[in-house]
């Protein structure tokens, strides 16, 4: 199923663009002009995220996001064609998650869209699937003849230290976090290199590909960091 988003915006001709854009892009989209009749949508529909013009009729995006704030965890992408430091301040304070100023780029908009909502499921794919082990909350990690130091970030095989690149450690230490659990490339990017980051799941691929050269027997034959076709990877210790 789609994410459903709900694009609150008084002004047509830009409405229409985001809606069309979005439509574009995969999602479901409703539309509201006003502010009253964005409350009301939002509690009806439930929506995955919501973008939010500030001037809007009515009631104004600051007020209307504030009222949201109190009702849902929606994640609410505010727009405004104001500049003032204070505005974004505002906008911030009273439960938005992010801010963009008019005029702006479209891509740069998609593009936060699609990190907003893949912060939002991944983080419920983690609340759903916290650490299965002891092992994975403790201070040192060994498997057989490897071991991660979690307090030195340190990687040793045969009690050789391994160099390994912060990121590198990042993603094993996560991956032997959650041992025998499979996580998706999408999971994996978000709790290792943040909602934040802009890139695609070729930045994990690479990164496994030069773990394994490091902690692998036979890179090309791992069994370690194990591929699961069509899901991601399992780290098997």
């Amino acid at each position: 199923m789609s994410d459903l988003i709900l694009v609150v915006e008084d002004e047509l001709a830009l409405q229409e663009t985001l809606a069309y854009n979005l439509k574009r892009q995969g999602y479901e989209v409703e539309t509201a002009g006003e502010g009253y009749q964005a409350l009301a949508m939002s509690r009806k529909l439930h929506p995955d995220l919501i973008i939010l013009d500030v001037m809007l009729p009515g009631i104004d995006g600051f007020e209307l996001c504030r009222i949201l704030r109190q009702e849902m965890t929606t994640p609410v992408l505010m727009l405004t064609a104001r500049v003032d430091e204070i505005d974004r301040v505002v906008g911030l304070e009273v439960g938005a998650d992010d801010y963009m100023t008019k005029p702006f780029s479209m891509r740069e908009l998609m593009a936060r869209v699609k990190a907003m909502l893949r912060r939002v499921r991944l983080i419920r794919q983690e609340f759903n699937h916290p650490p299965a082990t002891e092992e994975a909350s403790s201070q040192m990690l060994v498997f057989d003849n490897l071991a991660i130091d979690m307090n030195r970030r340190e990687v040793t095989l045969n009690g050789q230290a391994l160099s390994v690149k912060p990121k590198e450690y990042d993603l094993l230490s996560f991956l032997a976090q959650h041992r025998g659990q499979v996580l998706s490339r999408e999971l994996i990017l978000e709790r290792v290199w943040g909602w934040d980051y802009i890139g695609d799941s070729r930045t994990v691929d690479v990164h496994v590909r030069w773990l394994r050269e490091k902690i692998e027997p036979v890179p090309a034959n791992p069994h370690r960091i194990v591929t699961v076709r069509s899901a991601g990877y399992r780290f098997e210790g």
